[in-house]
């Protein structure tokens, strides 16, 4: 018997949000969220001036924004799209950490006329920062590290010396060599070398590779580094097997590379906040028997493309079944590609048009990553909220939607 993900809703509850707002549908679960905000404050409360600038691209809904705002949470932003819907709800430069690549000059003019802390990603790119600038002060600026062969990377990430992102230690001494004869108010040091990691010693590594570069980095410029931001990467246990992240562990890791140091800690986890409170809800439609079993449901790979894009592994019940697996289907939807799938050769309670299914760990880069291949439209967003009612954060996508942008 195969154990199971807890729900913070009921069948009630996702029938009537099924009946209102129709299927698919994503639900996000507002007191989790909360509570795992909360969390990641707390591992870092020996930190004076810690800070989650949480990562847009991983929900960029204005509904979680706000709860996460509410909650202490800053914004990592990576475009300028992001940068506006961050403006348009009311959010201070202070609390925005704009962290682009292969950058415009537009959106840096953009982001130092908000006051928020640019990073920037690359050598080529610090001239056309500093044209940006144009003599303006920027309160605080960091570069972007990659520490190439001084570590592989975890698997999603990959070796670091085959990503398009970030600068070699020569390239960040030469930045801020160039970057120290401007206004800046204070100077910080970024990198990202792991993604949804769950072993905690990772971190640590992180820290000390940053701790090391620090230490070249002044001794050869004249600029001193009050901050740093170890990226995200804090990873979720998506299979029911794995043990969840030991944030405490992780936390100590980091604070026994920096602890005293005077340097201020900040990250930027998107997936580990929202991701395990966020649920794809769908509708069975046909049990289709060919070679294999294949379960045709309405939510398509645009509706999650993680799956068929990665290989992802996401945790899938039958709402209303209990622990009972007595199938092994392939679990798809309508989209005109055969990575179309959810699951592959999964073992689930017997399914029946009609069946109601609950795709877990969907609430980063889930919606967030939709698209239209197909005419296939986005689903709507609702927020359950603490006290058990629930919100439409984004209506579901029309036709009209669709072809707005066309000239007929």
């Amino acid at each position: 018997m195969t154990k199971e993900k807890s729900l913070p809703f009921d069948v009630d509850t996702v029938s009537k949000i099924i009946s209102e707002y129709g299927s698919p549908v994503y639900i996000y679960d507002e007191q989790g969220i909360i509570d795992t905000a909360r969390a990641l404050s707390s591992a870092f409360a020996w930190s004076e001036g810690y800070k989650n600038y949480y990562a847009v691209k991983a929900c960029p809904t204005p509904g979680i924004l706000k709860v996460l705002h509410a909650q202490g949470m800053g914004f990592d932003c990576s475009s300028r799209a992001e940068l506006d819907m961050v403006r348009r709800m009311g959010i201070s430069g202070s609390d925005i950490f704009y962290t682009s690549n292969n950058t415009p000059q537009r959106d840096f003019e953009l982001a130092i006329e908000m006051g928020t802390t640019v990073n920037i990603d690359d050598l080529s790119q610090v001239p056309v920062f500093i044209d940006a600038l144009d003599g303006r002060t920027c309160e605080k600026v960091a570069l972007r590290y990659n520490p190439g062969n001084a570590q592989t990377g975890n698997e999603i990430i990959g070796n670091p010396v085959e990503a398009k992102y970030g600068m070699s230690l020569n390239q960040l001494v030469e930045s801020y060599s160039m970057l120290a004869k401007h206004n800046i108010g204070e100077f910080g040091l970024h990198t990202m070398v792991a993604s949804n990691e769950l072993e905690p010693t990772y971190f640590g590594i992180t820290a000390k590779l940053l701790r090391d570069a620090i230490k070249e980095i002044q001794a050869k410029t004249s600029v001193k580094i009050s901050f740093v931001n170890l990226g995200g990467g804090f990873g979720l246990n998506y299979k029911v097997s794995q043990q969840p992240l030991d944030l405490s562990a992780v936390s100590k890791e980091i604070e026994s590379v920096f602890e005293d140091s005077g340097i201020r800690i900040y990250t930027e986890n998107g997936r580990y906040v929202t991701g395990p409170h966020g649920y794809l809800i769908t509708t069975v439609r046909y049990i289709m028997n060919k070679y294999k079993t294949y379960v045709g449901v309405d939510a398509s790979m645009h509706n999650l493309m993680r799956p068929g894009m990665y290989g992802a592994y996401h945790h899938i019940s039958v709402l209303g079944s209990h622990d009972v697996r007595t199938k092994t289907y392939d679990v798809v939807g309508s989209l005109c590609e055969n990575n179309d799938k959810f699951a592959i050769d999964r073992e689930l309670p017997e399914c029946n048009p009609g069946d109601v299914m609950i795709i877990h760990d969907a609430g980063a880069h889930g919606h967030a990553m939709g698209f239209n291949y197909n005419g296939l439209l986005k689903s709507p967003e609702v927020l359950l909220e603490t006290d058990g009612s629930y919100t439409l954060l984004r209506r579901a996508e029309t036709v009209d939607d669709y072809f707005r942008t066309i000239v007929w």
